[in-house]
């Protein structure tokens, strides 16, 4: 167990330093064990890819980064799962933006240690970052420090065949633990939606509510246009009454006086007639 351990700090020395002195630091490690055992495991550490070695600077130093893309990368996994579109793509954005982030402040870090990162280094940083997204063993794999080539997305990664130094614990080791964590950004993410929807329920009614009040608005004064409108009318039919009733009194005023000249019409001709029958007698 302590040669184990000992395996594990030393590896993750020599991996992190500088890659020029790779052979010669482990030959010094070599010497300074007296464990045969262990020096042999030692010796048998292969030299890290630059890519690999980039990433691993950047794991050891900038852990705090990395363990935020990790998390990123649990969370899209959990996300497929899920099949949970809103969040894949969300996701999704983040982690392209992340991964690219990383890789460049990768770069940054072992450039202010005076060494050089070609553009086909970066893309291999960038593609080993991207692959710890997209599988568990790749993300455990880029965090332990110890890698020893860059990975790809789509490969099955195998610890003992990409991480020197020792066995690698896995977050997945802890079963109980993976599961609780994943029973737990599940739930969170449930109460999440179960919140977004009930505002947009909120906000739906608030829209649906603003249009009542607008209809109702409306509706009254058009109620009270019309109300006008009766009142108008009513009093309009009242003065037609009236008109009518004095159109009728005049009405029969002009029949009685008819009448009354035909009368005097009549009574006028009957006094025509006689006084020419009397002018005809003389």
């Amino acid at each position: 167990m302590a040669a184990d351990t000992d395996l594990v700090r030393i590896a993750t020395a020599l991996y992190a330093a500088p890659l020029g002195e790779f052979v010669s630091a482990r030959a010094s490690h070599v010497k300074s064990v007296s464990d045969r055992g262990l020096a042999a495991e030692i010796s048998g550490l292969r030299k890290p890819s630059i890519a690999a070695w980039v990433v691993n600077v950047f794991a050891q130093e900038r852990s705090e980064e990395l363990g935020e893309a990790l998390r990123l990368a649990r969370e899209l996994r959990e996300a497929q799962d899920d099949l949970d579109a809103p969040a894949l793509a969300r996701l999704g954005r983040e982690r392209r933006a992340l991964t690219r982030r990383l890789s460049e402040q990768a770069r940054d870090l072992v450039i202010a240690r005076g060494e050089k990162v070609t553009s086909g280094t970066l893309d291999a940083v960038h593609r080993t970052i991207s692959a710890a997204f997209f599988d568990e063993t790749a993300s455990v794999a880029v965090a332990s420090g110890r890698l020893i080539h860059e990975l790809e997305a789509s490969e099955d990664v195998v610890l003992d065949e990409v991480v020197a130094g020792g066995a690698v614990r896995s977050a997945a080791s802890d079963p109980q633990q993976g599961v609780d964590e994943l029973a737990q950004r599940r739930r969170k993410r449930e109460a999440e939606r179960a919140v977004r929807d009930a505002e947009n329920a909120v906000a739906s009614a608030e829209r649906e509510r603003a249009a009542g009040e607008s209809a109702q608005r409306d509706a009254d004064r058009r109620v009270d246009s019309a109300v006008a409108r009766v009142a108008e009318l009513e009093r309009e039919l009242a003065r037609t009454r009236v008109e009518v009733d004095d159109a009728r009194r005049d009405a029969a005023e002009a029949r009685a006086r008819m009448v009354r000249a035909s009368v005097a019409v009549q009574i006028a001709s009957d006094a025509l007639g006689r006084a020419r029958e009397d002018l005809d007698s003389l």
